[in-house]
């Protein structure tokens, strides 16, 4: 077995790929490795070419296993299921600069698999992926015209930083995310703190350098230990039949491009042209024609006619200028029951997103490779099939609204505020209620709208746009707000989203092999354009975050207890704080440095103030020289026992009771009353004494200290003692004294345990 070894550097980080000891079957294997960070990624074609499809069947999947941190899976089965977020959004990200560098006429299924052997959680995985991929296939039998390099730039401190550790991305601005080929940037994915487009752009130039080292190992690793390509059968285009169709239909598809039709219309337009040419094709005799050729054909002539259009003669199907926005509208509150709700539209793609606030403890768990184990704030993207006017099955969310989703999230998340200042956890859903063309952006601006609504402090608001790009030759065309018929026949789709301050997420996907610094400047100079247009109508239509949550909305309160009375809330088997939930329509959580969160709906007879009293009251700490109101909860002889907080009472002696004397505890208080008492000692063991004498003659902490030692010494030194025992007066004892009735010796002595202690 021969192993070759090559080795390459992004930045400052070493990339080593081994070729030849593993998956050997593949049709071609790397095992990628950054640090003790390794990806086995393997690339295979299908033989035989796909029959009956249009479109190239590629798929690229990540396969997690928690094997390569150590951990098994947390699920009932303890072995790894579908694939969770992070692992479907890097998936996506490693399809996206591969998918335009493939043969158009390929037909054959092309699968990608990344398998995770080990991670180092400082060296990130998706674009080590990304790197591996590209060299699998450049070493495969598959056709493909790459290779691809893949590099992470972050901002620390103000420096742009190659291929930063994930532990140094914790403080960076910048998570900006590049594949390129040798000539041009093909993959932007980005998110950042309201990052200057400046700054991103220098970002994305020294992107497009360092990765051009990687690129040139895989042309090396390719030529000398690369597979032969495959022959492939090439999807057959009917070039004949093409021309004589596009000679038919030019002139009436150009009329309905002009027509400033808007959606529904124009492709009522279009299915009317192509079900009359496809009649006429039919009608003919003799001649052995594929109806689904014909619509090809027709749909073939529709692309070329609209991009010609707007290429030459600067028409866009529905009239626009290249850098005109369709019409837009924002409106908030429309749902009355969600915590907030936002309707954001512009031309007919329409997004609807609603706020949901929830405690800490209702934040997501996360069970992956990463470091990070909990999400405070989450946004999920919906996109059904009426919102095409179209009938599918639901089954869950897609890849693309997951993708969709993570976008929208990354975008507004650097404007949500920190937990210390909103200890809330927050969900946010995007309902796509009609679509055409980006939708991902639309429930940008909708989310901002729903979170401001809500009450949520959002530092500003978040708005985004979609830009295209035709190409033909030297001319381009960048376009913004592109609608779905120009990311259908565009060649770059690519989504912007952030504030007047700055830029807070990116995503490009392109067709072409690439796109230049002009037109990535261009793209961005139009974007910041058209964003500005946007947040001044959400400004119109909210101008602020609500100062107060809705009345649906929880509320809640935080306080810090002592680590060690947490098992006194929470009670044996949770007895206790399930009590105090229940009793005042509460949800209360505690964790484990004793911060506790106690959130409950005021709408829906929730008490918050009386479960906060009663957690204080449990776990506060009695202070000397404090007064308190308490309870009188038992009488005896010497004195009374009075509760001043839940669980601890104290001791008042009957010296103390009163500022004139008192021959008898009962003639001066009853059990149940509530009387006020200052605190003037706690013993060693923790007993309390209390005195009710020195809130009524208003005393200093020292003054009460003073008098009632004056009276325990006299007491102590063989003066009249109530309730006692030995010489003197004896009230109720036994011995030389009258007994009382038939109190047994053994509640007698429990009393006198009790005054000796105090």
């Amino acid at each position: 077995m021969t192993v070759a070894r090559y080795t390459g550097r992004v930045g400052q980080q070493e990339i080593i790929f081994e070729i030849g000891q593993f998956a050997q079957q593949a049709g071609g294997a790397v095992m990628v490795r950054a640090g003790d960070s390794q990806l086995l990624v393997t690339a295979t074609m299908n033989k035989t070419a796909r029959e009956g499809i249009d479109f190239f069947p590629l798929s690229v999947d990540f396969e997690e296993r928690m094997y390569a941190v150590g951990r098994i899976p947390g699920s009932f089965f303890r072995r790894e299921g579908r694939p969770g977020e992070r692992a479907i959004l890097i998936a996506r990200v490693t399809d996206r600069p591969l998918r335009p560098l493939f043969p158009k006429d390929l037909r054959n299924e092309v699968q990608v698999i990344v398998t995770p052997m080990s991670h180092d959680q400082e060296n990130d995985l998706d674009m080590l992926s990304i790197n591996g991929a590209s060299a699998a296939l450049m070493v495969s039998d598959v056709p493909w015209d790459g290779p691809v390099g893949a590099v992470r730039i972050g901002l620390i401190d103000g420096e742009l930083v190659v291929n930063p550790t994930i532990s140094q991305m914790a403080s960076s601005d910048l998570d900006l995310r590049v594949a390129a080929t040798s000539d041009a940037i093909i993959m932007v994915e980005c998110s950042a703190n309201e990052v200057p487009e400046e700054t991103v752009l220098k970002a994305l130039e020294l992107a497009a350098e360092s990765v051009q080292e990687v690129i040139a190992l895989q042309h090396q690793m390719a030529q000398e230990i690369g597979k032969p390509k495959a022959e492939y059968k090439p999807a057959i285009v009917h070039e004949e039949l093409q021309a004589q169709v596009e000679a038919r239909v030019r002139g009436d598809i150009a009329t309905i491009m002009r027509s400033k039709f808007d959606k529904d219309n124009r492709n009522e337009a279009l299915d009317e042209l192509r079900e009359n040419v496809v009649a006429e094709y039919e009608s003919l005799e003799d001649v052995a024609i594929d109806m689904k050729e014909v619509r090809d054909a027709i749909s073939n002539t529709v692309k070329a006619q609209t991009r010609r259009q707007i290429i030459e003669e600067g028409v866009r199907p529905d009239g626009r200028q290249y850098t005109e926005i369709r019409p837009l509208s924002a409106s908030v509150d429309l749902l009355p029951r969600v915590h907030g709700s936002g309707l954001f539209q512009r031309g007919e793609t329409q997004v609807m997103s609603i706020c949901t606030l929830g405690t800490p403890g209702d934040a997501q768990e996360i069970d992956d490779l990463y470091p990070v184990t909990a999400k405070r704030y989450m946004h999920h993207y919906n996109f059904p099939p009426f919102s095409t006017g179209e009938t599918t099955f639901l089954r869950g969310p897609k890849r693309r609204e997951i993708g969709h989703g993570a976008l929208a999230e990354a975008a507004l998340r650097p404007v949500i505020p920190p937990e210390k200042d909103f200890p809330y956890t927050i969900r946010v859903v995007s309902e796509v209620l009609s679509s055409n063309g980006s939708t991902s952006m639309a429930s940008v601006c909708a989310s901002t709208l729903s979170l401001m609504a809500a009450g949520v402090p959002i530092r500003r608001p978040v708005a985004g746009i979609a830009m295209g790009l035709i190409k033909e030759g030297d001319k381009i065309a960048v376009l913004t707000d592109i609608q779905g018929m120009e990311d259908h026949i565009g060649d770059m789709d690519f989504k912007v989203a952030g504030t007047t301050q700055g830029i807070t997420a990116l995503q490009m996907d392109i067709k072409i092999k690439g796109v230049s610094d002009q037109v990535m400047r261009q793209a961005l100079a139009q974007a910041y354009d058209a964003r500005m247009q946007i947040l001044d109508v959400i400004a119109a239509t909210i101008p602020e975050p609500r100062k107060d949550l809705s009345p649906y909305a929880p509320r809640m309160v935080i306080l810090k207890i002592s680590p060690e009375k947490i098992g006194t809330i929470i009670g044996p088997g949770g007895k206790i704080i399930r009590g105090i939930q229940e009793e005042t329509k509460t949800k209360i959580e505690i964790s484990e440095d004793g911060t506790t969160y106690i959130m409950g709906v005021i709408s829906l007879g929730s008490d918050i103030e009386r479960a906060k009293n009663t957690i204080l009251g449990m776990t506060e700490e009695v202070e000397v020289g404090r007064i308190y109101t308490g309870k009188v909860q038992r009488i005896e002889p010497y004195g009374a026992f009075v509760n001043i907080l839940p669980g601890q009472d104290g001791m008042l002696h009957i010296s103390q009771l009163s500022n004139k004397r008192v021959n008898k505890v009962e003639d001066e208080v009853s059990i149940g009353d509530e009387i006020t008492v200052m605190v003037t000692e706690i013993e060693h063991d923790g007993k309390i004494r209390l005195s009710r004498q020195a809130v009524m003659e208003g005393w200093t902490l020292e003054e009460a200290q003073s008098r009632d030692k004056g009276i325990a010494n006299k007491r102590s030194g063989g003066g009249e003692r109530r309730g006692g025992h030995g010489g003197g007066e004896r009230r109720g004892g036994h011995g030389s004294g009258e007994r009382r009735g038939d109190r047994d010796r053994r509640g007698d002595r429990d009393r006198r345990s009790d005054r000796d202690n105090y």
